[in-house]
């Protein structure tokens, strides 16, 4: 066994190209809209009740959370692949989105070590109150469970599981002896992860982050979310001395289970997985498939704006038209946002045997579909425009929810194709302007 020391790259694998798409570019009318929109929903949900009672430290409370987002969402992407070198390969895209910093982070390590061939490990780290704690553990989580020991070639699944259980109370330990010597924020992170054997897949979950399969084209297995309603989570809390208020930890924390939150696992008299927020993780085991087509490990920026067999219906259809699966990260991305996640947004693809591949037939469907999008669009246009100028696109956009249009990306359905209807509206401006310019003397009318 191989021990890993010192800082780890977050990113390490054989093959990776990265991309970054630049938030600077200039933003369409319809997603200005849509921004305006979702402004005035956060603003009323934080803000809405302020001035009713006209008590000074209420104010102050609203605007202390409506800082945690901003005015305007960073739309900038971070896009990564990777692959090893036994056919597994991976897409990670991650975006700041309307929160005021980027808490998330992740690991990606298609291959663990050079005597455990066939070994991968790749996590998501959903920060909170802070960002230590996530980019910390992204360094360093994987090295606490190599430490234990029992991670070997062998594959002992009860070795496994009781080395990643010890890894992440081992961190959580180290964490909080380096909370109180050194200057750390008061953050925590859920953990969402995937650890790869020749012949097993180990899921592993603390927190509301999650990991899917996809096999035979069904999610076949997900991680359960750790909420403190939950009936096993509510009573450790309980008998840890804490309630459950508004669905939080002592009205606060909405996880109750995560790395870090040290302020939460203070209470002398009960172990380090009985505190108030625990630390420990579930991790579950299923034999590999070759019926096994893709595993999906991303934050609750994903999961709150789609269920599992949406994001299993997408993903799928999307690696049928496109072979960059950086391509199909970014539109998951952009397809939550506009579903209004208004958290931080960070997702691993990980593509397996069973994948599906581009086809000819979906790529004829696809073609076929932006066709019709295009024409309702025109005629739409057409039917909504005033004598002097064509109707604005959200408009459009609402007309054409209304319509039945067959051969929508199934999970994301009108939202998905959002790139194919500003094409089309930009086409049909463009077209007015140019009717305007060459029938100068022609009828006002004319676009």
């Amino acid at each position: 066994m191989v021990l890993l020391r010192g800082k780890r790259k977050r990113h390490s694998t054989t093959a990776m190209r990265t991309s970054r798409r630049s938030s600077k570019a200039e933003v369409p009318s319809f997603l200005r809209q849509i921004i305006k929109e979702t402004e005035r929903m956060v603003a009323f949900f934080f803000k809405g009740t302020q001035g009713q009672d006209g008590g000074e430290e209420e104010e102050g409370e609203d605007e202390e959370e409506s800082s945690a987002y901003l005015e305007r969402p960073v739309l900038e992407k971070h896009l990564e692949e990777g692959s090893d070198r036994c056919g597994i390969s991976y897409a990670v895209g991650s975006m700041q989105g309307w929160r005021s910093r980027m808490e998330d982070a992740h690991t990606c390590i298609p291959e663990m070590a050079a005597d455990m061939s066939g070994w991968g490990y790749y996590a998501v780290y959903d920060g909170h109150a802070g960002n230590m704690v996530a980019e910390y553990c992204s360094r360093h989580l994987l090295d606490h469970i190599l430490a234990t020991g029992r991670i070997k070639a062998e594959d002992d699944p009860a070795e496994v599981k009781e080395g990643i259980r010890e890894g992440f109370l081992n961190i959580d330990r180290h964490m909080h002896s380096l909370a109180r010597s050194a200057c750390w924020d008061c953050s925590g992170s859920t953990a969402a992860a995937v650890m790869f054997s020749p012949r097993r897949i180990y899921l592993i979950n603390c927190g509301d982050s999650r990991v899917l399969l996809c096999r035979h084209g069904l999610v076949c297995f997900y991680t359960e979310d750790h909420k403190p309603c939950n009936p096993r989570e509510k009573a450790r809390i309980q008998n840890a001395g804490g309630s459950v208020t508004l669905q939080r930890v002592n009205g606060s924390l909405a996880v109750s289970r995560a790395l870090g939150d040290f302020d939460f696992k203070e209470v002398a008299w009960r172990s380090q997985t009985e505190q108030l927020v625990s630390p420990e993780p579930e991790v579950f085991q299923l034999e590999r498939s070759p019926a096994d087509e893709f595993l999906v490990v991303a934050c609750d920026g994903v999961w709150d704006a789609m269920d599992n067999e949406e994001l299993c219906a997408f993903v799928r259809d999307r690696m049928q038209v496109t072979d960059d699966p950086r391509e199909v990260c970014a539109q998951v991305i952009d397809l939550c946002l506009y579903k209004g996640s208004l958290d931080n947004i960070s997702i691993i693809i990980i593509r397996l045997s069973g994948a599906p591949k581009v086809s000819p037939e979906a790529l004829q469907r696809e073609a076929a579909l932006e066709q019709l999008i295009e024409s309702k669009v025109a005629d739409i246009y057409q039917e909504l425009r005033s004598e002097d100028q064509g109707p604005d696109l959200l408009k459009v956009m609402k007309h054409l929810t209304s319509e039945n249009i067959p051969g929508l990306p199934p999970g994301g359905g009108i939202t998905s194709k959002r790139d194919c209807i500003i094409a089309s509206y930009q086409k049909q401006v463009l077209k007015c302007k140019a009717r305007k310019f060459t029938d100068i003397s022609g009828p006002e009318d004319s676009c």
